[in-house]
């Protein structure tokens, strides 16, 4: 109801204005009318002698009065018409770019948002440079391997929506990778690699975010193990030589 009033009110606006200034136009007049006193209206004068006639007074026709009515000057009645078509003129076109973009936002929504299919190998290759820069990280033996290991998976996820792989609701922390590795055929992502290949790095993954206990050298290890050996699955798909 808000919406309607607010896109209509211009209209009603200009409406109204259109109604005034016709009225106006129609019942205005520059001036008055002037109106001499009739001549059964002049007071009685006594009539005494004197040596000089009384003068007469003048008294103008009622015909006469007519014609000093002021009358309304032309161009004031040009102006009023010009800015009344103008008016109506962008009342119009208010009410049609209102219709014309009310029309093309329906049909925008109706068209159904087409994403690019992605090819396996440019996938693999995108998932092949994620995994280098995370175990340049994962070699870093300055850097805390827990911090290491939640760093090279986030990286992992980052892949995956830049692939287009969509984030459900339930997902667990490992569902996500997992989709990017088998594929995700509803989202056009191709598969590229078995999803079990991170096993190992998924639970050396789960053990670093949610265990208490410390995560030493050895899990850092374990998760650079389980990334060169998807990192070996993938090359062979993207078509580049394993250093």
């Amino acid at each position: 109801m808000d919406l309607g009033v607010r896109r209509w009110w211009p209209v009603a606006a200009v409406t109204v204005l259109l109604a005034v200034a016709a009225f106006s136009a129609g019942h205005s007049s520059i001036g008055a009318s002037r109106i001499p006193p009739a001549a059964d209206n002049i007071p009685y004068v006594p009539d005494y002698p004197s040596a000089e006639p009384a003068p007469s007074i003048a008294v103008e026709p009622r015909d006469a009065a007519g014609a000093t009515q002021a009358q309304i000057p032309s161009w004031i009645v040009t102006t009023a018409m010009v800015v009344l078509g103008l008016a109506a003129l962008l009342a119009i076109g208010y009410v049609g770019w209102t219709l014309i973009g009310g029309a093309l936002r329906r049909t925008t929504r109706a068209i159904p948002v087409q994403r690019a299919r992605r090819t396996a190998e440019g996938t693999a290759r995108e998932v092949v440079a994620a995994l280098d820069a995370g175990l340049v990280e994962l070699d870093d033996r300055d850097t805390d391997p827990r911090t290491a290991v939640i760093a090279c998976w986030v990286r992992l996820e980052e892949a995956a929506e830049e692939a287009g792989v969509p984030r459900l609701a339930g997902d667990t922390p490992t569902d996500l990778v997992s989709r990017l590795l088998r594929g995700d055929p509803a989202a056009g992502v191709p598969a590229i690699a078995s999803a079990d290949v991170l096993d190992g790095f998924a639970h050396v993954y789960r053990e670093a975010r949610y265990a208490t206990h410390t995560v030493d050298e050895r899990m850092r290890d374990q998760a650079g193990a389980a990334l060169r050996r998807l990192r070996g699955e993938l090359t062979s798909l993207a078509g580049q030589v394993e250093p």
